[in-house]
């Protein structure tokens, strides 16, 4: 088996964090999947399909979508085109009972998770990221005003699409999402630490200095 084929990463932080661009990156240098749990929510409820009209109503109240459907939807995907290849989990799982379904599946194939990144940033930090970003309606490119501004407001540089501040990107619903993390995802810290395989990234420091400290990891701890 490859080294990459041997990668399977789970990418743990708060809304904000940096895990989407980070998880991109490695994915990229190890030529391994990705998979955000968050991208295949929105894709399913802008095509209206059943999953998506259920999900819809947690993620407008800025909630966390049950166990129920992320579960399912994350182990299609897992047993079917990633199955023989290395991975990384972006945005799952959130919940200790999501955790303890993927062990369980991972554990009856013979491949366990081999890394779980925690990306830890002040809560005023995050704040100001989520509030400020913006999502380009053509492409999907993440801009935000302060820390990434677009060359012309509202104007996406990489195709000329039109910005949009998501629903859950505004501070009302940033601090309920914020307070969901707290009660539902900060559990798995424990639960991964108990497992020895917890590592923590300092993410409020620059995304070339995040990196850096994740691709040391990988090679200290290559699989």
């Amino acid at each position: 088996m490859s080294r990459s084929a041997a990668f399977r990463a789970v990418f743990l932080g708060p809304p904000g964090a940096g895990k989407g661009t980070q998880a991109l990156e490695l994915a990229k240098s190890l030529g391994v999947g990705h998979l955000s749990t968050g991208d295949m929510l929105r894709a399913h409820v802008a095509r209206g399909t059943p999953l998506g009209l259920r999900a819809k109503g947690f993620m407008d109240a800025g909630k966390l979508v049950s166990d129920e459907l992320i579960i399912a939807m994350v182990e299609e995907r897992l047993s079917g085109d990633l199955q023989s290849s290395g991975w990384i989990l972006d945005g799952f799982p959130r919940t200790v009972p999501q955790a303890q379904a993927l062990d369980k599946s991972l554990g009856s194939s013979g491949r366990p998770l081999t890394h779980v990144f925690y990306f830890a940033v002040p809560r005023s930090e995050l704040m100001s990221r989520l509030t400020g970003r913006r999502t380009c309606s053509s492409c999907g490119a993440i801009w935000n005003v302060t820390s990434k501004p677009t060359k012309l407001a509202g104007i996406c540089d990489a195709c000329g699409g039109a910005l949009t501040h998501r629903s859950d990107d505004r501070p009302e619903a940033v601090g309920r999402r914020l307070e969901e993390y707290d009660k539902s995802t900060q559990p798995l810290l424990a639960h991964y630490r108990a497992a020895g395989c917890l590592i923590e990234i300092d993410a409020g420091r620059s995304p070339a200095q995040v990196n850096d400290q994740i691709i040391a990891v990988v090679k200290a701890r290559a699989v």
